[in-house]
């Protein structure tokens, strides 16, 4: 299953959860889960915001060697699922590529319908999305200009998501996707962090598999 995370300038909120998502499939041996994140209005070229930068590592990712890409149709179209920071921009992501709607969501929004409805697959997730819609309230704000613990809390509200989202749907992975021309996933050789590891922290909120 390969992953596309889409925000506004790719320095931030995106590049987080793609470096996360990089972690956590290296750590858990979710072998068939990738990532990759771009931008509908990226600074272009620009490698992750240094309080951006703070918080992955904080979250046990590695944030090393990213620029910034701004999003195009062939991103949305690799992708077997889009999650994206606000309903805004996944209304955009999806009017660039035609037929992309039915797997792009925002992140908040794809966690709530897995947590409620058990979904494993993305089709599950497309499936209960008219049942169980909601409008305006599930947007991650853009920390940038804001205080380092801004970005904290923007990192932990990613994590509280994505972590049990990837648990439940990576099993219905298939084991051919890393071969498939998409990015390698990333292997930090330690952690200097002492926060909790992110499946242990999902493991805390009771809904993790």
């Amino acid at each position: 299953m390969h992953i596309l995370f889409v925000c506004n300038g790719n320095v931030c909120r995106s590049v987080l959860a793609e470096r996360l998502t990089r972690s956590i499939a290296v750590e858990y041996r979710l072998a068939g889960v990738t990532a990759e994140s771009a931008g509908t209005r990226a600074l272009v070229g620009f490698p992750v915001e240094p309080r951006a930068a703070e918080a992955i590592i904080g979250l046990g990712g590695d944030p090393s060697g990213f620029r910034a890409r701004k999003l195009r149709p062939e991103h949305i179209d690799r992708a077997d699922l889009v999650l994206t920071m606000t309903e805004n921009i996944r209304d955009e992501a999806t009017e660039l590529a035609a037929g992309s709607a039915a797997r792009a969501f925002t992140l908040l929004e794809a966690h709530r319908i897995a947590r409620i409805t058990g979904a494993r697959t993305v089709a599950d997730l497309h499936r209960s999305r008219h049942d169980l819609s909601r409008v305006g309230r599930e947007n991650i704000a853009d920390p940038v200009g804001l205080s380092a613990q801004a970005y904290c809390e923007v990192g932990d509200k990613i994590a509280d998501a994505l972590v049990p989202l990837l648990v439940a749907l990576a099993p219905t992975a298939t084991p051919g996707d890393q071969h498939r021309g998409r990015p390698p996933l990333i292997v930090r050789p330690g952690r200097s962090s002492t926060r909790l590891s992110p499946l242990v922290a999902a493991q805390h909120t009771g809904w993790y598999a």
